[in-house]
């Protein structure tokens, strides 16, 4: 079987993929679109069929590259459930945003919450930061300050952010909310949610391109740490070439 995605590694109870963007980790409509757990299903038909099962514990968004965490058995996917409630698994992403922070490192510590409870908005999966939401804790390093020509500026950065808590969109509504949103990121990027409505409308177009300058969001799920079978585990993923490129001098 040619799979779209890289097994990283297999260990007894877990799995852990690189997923590539574009594709959906779990089914969302009822279209026939093939998704990452469906993909899994058809691979893991044997252990399914002698009692496994496919969970995915660390979920993507359908534009955010890189490593997933999969449970093959019940009792994993419970290991590996607790283990995400006492915050046991360490997540790293890698993001271009917009210009250059002030600062090199920095702790964003804000509510987040969808915008629809508080105010109308046409996207129901749109999150904003705001005082009654739920609390969200992301750590943000500068690795890289760079410059590069394009229509929607010239200043951009490299940055590791790692994620205390878990909340929807919670990456991207932090940098956003710092002043640094995702390049490419439809929804809370430059043009807020007006660029989601009309690539939804017209899909991808000359002029979303040059007010997104990247198809996708530039995110991706670099590092996963956590303890399995009493030992230490460690994965690590690199940037995908059409984030890399832009690191390349021009």
């Amino acid at each position: 079987m040619t799979l779209p995605f890289q097994i990283v590694e297999e260990l007894p109870g877990i799995l852990i993929v690189d997923k590539p963007a574009g594709m959906l980790t779990h089914p969302s409509k009822p279209d026939h679109t093939r998704t990452l757990r469906d993909l899994l299903c058809d691979l893991l038909g044997y252990e399914r069929a002698t009692g496994g099962q496919v969970s995915i514990i660390t979920r993507l968004d359908r534009e955010t590259s890189g490593l997933v965490l999969v449970a093959k058995t019940r009792e994993a996917a419970r290991a590996c459930g607790l283990a995400m409630m006492r915050g046991s698994i360490h997540k790293e992403y890698r993001a271009l945003i917009h210009g250059w922070p002030a600062w090199d490192r920095s702790t964003i510590d804000a509510p987040i919450l969808r915008r629809g409870e508080v105010g109308p908005s046409p996207v129901h999966l749109e999150r904003v930061v705001h005082p009654d939401g739920a609390a969200a804790r992301t750590h943000v390093r500068v690795e890289q300050r760079f410059e590069r020509i394009t229509p929607g500026g010239t200043r951009f950065s490299l940055v590791l952010a790692e994620p205390v808590t878990g909340r929807t969109h919670q990456i991207r509504v932090h940098l956003a909310s710092a002043g640094h949103p995702v390049v490419g990121d439809k929804l809370y990027g430059p043009g807020g949610s007006t660029r989601y409505l009309e690539f939804i409308e017209t899909g991808w177009t000359d002029q979303l391109a040059r007010g997104l300058l990247l198809r996708r969001h530039a995110l991706h799920a670099a590092g996963l740490a956590m303890e399995w079978e009493g030992e230490a585990r460690r994965w690590e993923s690199p940037l995908p070439d059409e984030l890399t490129v832009w690191l390349s001098p021009q």
